[in-house]
């Protein structure tokens, strides 16, 4: 089993999409022979805005893929120096740093993202980083 952090973009692509994109997330959501990964960053991302807006089905989408999340990356403290220190070294933005430490510390193999190649985030050793878009 291969352990996938699934960032916030492939979740919502998911969730909302229709065509290629939303299969393809889907597709990696529906791969048995992945455990999911995830950090209360992703939660945060995600499932607020989907209950205000009033999107029961996409809110329960969310909750249903962290209830199958196997590994939680949960040293808050830890979490956000590593994060820092990742965004000082890699030049990441502060949210794409919270993911890419929160998968580090709980040693995903895989990080997949609906964020394209070219982006800050693809230069972080230690983590296969995996754009759905590509």
């Amino acid at each position: 089993m291969k352990i996938t952090f699934i960032d916030s973009g492939v979740l919502v692509t998911a969730a909302r999409g229709v065509g290629e994109d939303s299969e393809k997330a889907l597709d990696i959501l529906a791969d048995s022979s992945r455990e999911f990964a995830s950090s209360d960053f992703v939660k945060m991302e995600v499932i607020p805005k989907a209950i205000y807006n009033g999107k029961t089905a996409e809110s329960e989408f969310y909750e249903l893929f962290f209830s199958a999340v196997t590994y939680w990356a949960n040293d808050l403290e830890k979490l956000i120096q590593n994060a820092y220190d990742i965004g000082c070294q890699y030049g990441l933005a502060a949210m794409d740093s919270l993911h890419i430490a929160a998968a580090l510390s709980i040693s995903a193999e895989e990080f997949i993202t609906t964020e394209k190649p070219t982006k800050p985030m693809f230069r972080v050793p230690g983590i296969k980083l995996i754009s759905i878009f590509s």
